[in-house]
């Protein structure tokens, strides 16, 4: 294995999206809707080694008060190297650079990487504090 990693301001393809997602065990989204989700980023890295990528991350939102970050990813054969820190990194450096200081940054840390994040100033929402998510559109309704 390499030492040298790549870290591109790009957005990833579709397939490569897909198999990182599918690398790291969560589930298969639909690819039209990856095409437009990725297209929509304000801002994405990928991580390359050898010319493979092996980790990404990017910002969704709105451009002015909110700023979600998403999809952190580094495969697991190149996890505790510091690779993840070289994403989030640039991710913090955009926001620095481009987000208004009163501006909402949040994102949800995948279970066991709570600490990771809260290396960069992220703090935990306590368990009666306000928000709620869905990902099954169909159960959503109306009233």
């Amino acid at each position: 294995m390499s030492s040298a990693y790549e870290l591109i301001e790009k957005i990833p393809t579709v397939e490569e999206y897909q198999s990182l997602r599918n690398t790291v065990g969560w589930s298969k989204v639909n690819d039209t809707a990856v095409n437009m989700s990725l297209k929509n980023s304000l801002y994405s890295v990928c991580l390359y080694n050898n010319n493979q990528i092996i980790g990404m991350g990017r910002i969704i939102g709105d451009a002015g008060i909110y700023y979600y970050i998403q999809d952190v990813i580094v495969l697991p054969n190149f996890q505790r190297k510091g690779l993840g820190k070289k994403i989030m990194n640039s991710i913090v450096k955009y926001l620095a650079d481009n987000a208004d200081s009163t501006a909402f940054i949040g994102l949800m840390a995948a279970k066991g990487f709570w600490k990771f994040y809260e290396d960069y100033g992220f703090q935990r929402r306590p368990s009666d504090a306000p928000g709620m998510f869905t990902n099954q559109v169909q159960r959503l309704k109306t009233i």
